[in-house]
């Protein structure tokens, strides 16, 4: 089955937020893989760059793999790879190489009439999710009924967003995160994530104040997930520490296992390198007996990834990017008191809606 085409498109969709008057706009890169035997993959990354990665796939990434056999995703991977990121780096390169990845992976499943999560494993069509609805927009009495409508309809897992504006914001986040874990009670498993804002002295103060609240896991707290800080956090600190929903290769997943900074690793198929390389870091983490647990959204991608293997611990459906994505895709699953459940369907089951494509199309 020959690769015939590959076009990338940028779109910006926006999110109506509950409680929020304006929408929240949400960026991502399409990919759309066609083959000589009618077979269409659809990839996608998100917006770090987006309009690069656009032009890098249009250009450079997709015509290198026209005309080489779209069933074959490891040799693939491997020469993109080495073609376009000789040194290791990861940006621009390994996002437009996780959209096309994960584009492969569909049109593969489509051919052999699978889903991709059995291709890849298939340990389990019903795997554990999480909602973030913590969102910084909100302010305290928000969060609180945001949390309380979540645990009402069953959902038995939240996470939420701290250090919103660095270390400014530290402050507030202790009273904020005390809020909704009184709202939500104490079988209610809470997470927060500050999204690498944070330096240490900031992230182990934090995690000092927030210990009595029971946090879960306190995902990326450290600037650019630096290996050394996180594992000396760990140290002094009883919550679980989380990273890795942005790094760009096993590489960096390696460091970050092995210099014991993590006890949950995040791999990210939109970000890592789509499931090839992605389904790798799940192994390595598997072998330090180490969950994954999905950060960084687009739930309905990294399901795929957590359904294959039997460390895939945790499926983030972060609001934003949840929605986003449902807005573009039909058959879109979503989460169920605590769990999603995947169906049989081949590829990744889901099949675009061109019509909203067409009307968030950005030049």
């Amino acid at each position: 089955m020959k690769i015939s085409s590959v076009q990338a498109t940028v779109h910006r969709i926006p999110v109506q937020v509950p409680l929020l008057s304006e929408p929240i706009n949400r960026e991502l890169v399409f990919v759309r893989l066609d083959t000589d035997q009618g077979v269409t993959g659809y990839g996608m990354t998100s917006q770090i760059l987006r309009f690069s990665v656009r032009e890098f796939i249009n250009r450079e990434l997709g015509p290198f793999i026209v005309g080489k056999d779209a069933l074959d995703t490891e040799r693939l991977w491997t020469e993109m790879y080495t073609r376009f990121n000789q040194r290791g780096t990861s940006g621009a390169v390994m996002a437009g190489i996780s959209a096309v990845d994960i584009a492969l992976w569909d049109a593969k499943g489509k051919y052999f009439n699978q889903p991709v999560w059995r291709l890849l494993g298939g340990n389990s069509s019903r795997v554990p999710a999480y909602i973030t609805f913590g969102l910084p927009e909100f302010d305290r009495d928000q969060l609180v009924e945001v949390a309380r409508q979540y645990v009402k309809e069953g959902q038995d897992k939240l996470k939420m967003v701290v250090a919103a504006e660095g270390s400014a914001s530290v402050a507030e986040d202790v009273p904020r995160v005390k809020a909704v874990r009184e709202a939500i009670g104490d079988k209610i498993q809470l997470m927060v994530d500050a999204n690498q804002l944070l330096d240490y002295r900031q992230a182990l103060e934090l995690c000092y104040k927030l210990e009595p609240f029971d946090i879960y896991w306190f995902e990326e707290p450290i600037f650019a997930n630096d290996v050394r800080e996180l594992a000396e956090l760990r140290r002094h600190t009883r919550i679980p520490i989380s990273a890795g929903q942005n790094e760009g290769h096993k590489w960096r997943h390696r460091d970050l296992i092995v210099g014991g900074a993590v006890d949950i690793v995040q791999p990210n198929v939109v970000y890592v390198g789509g499931y090839t390389e992605a389904v790798k870091v799940a192994h390595m983490a598997q072998a330090f007996s180490l969950p994954i647990a999905n950060g960084g959204g687009w739930p309905h991608h990294n399901a795929h990834l957590h359904a294959a293997v039997s460390n895939g611990w945790r499926v983030e459906f972060h609001y934003v990017m949840w929605k986003a994505s449902e807005a573009i895709f039909q058959n879109a699953p979503w989460p169920d008191k605590g769990w999603v459940n995947l169906t049989g369907n081949p590829g990744l089951g889901m099949e675009p809606r061109e019509d909203v494509l067409k009307d968030t199309l950005q030049q």
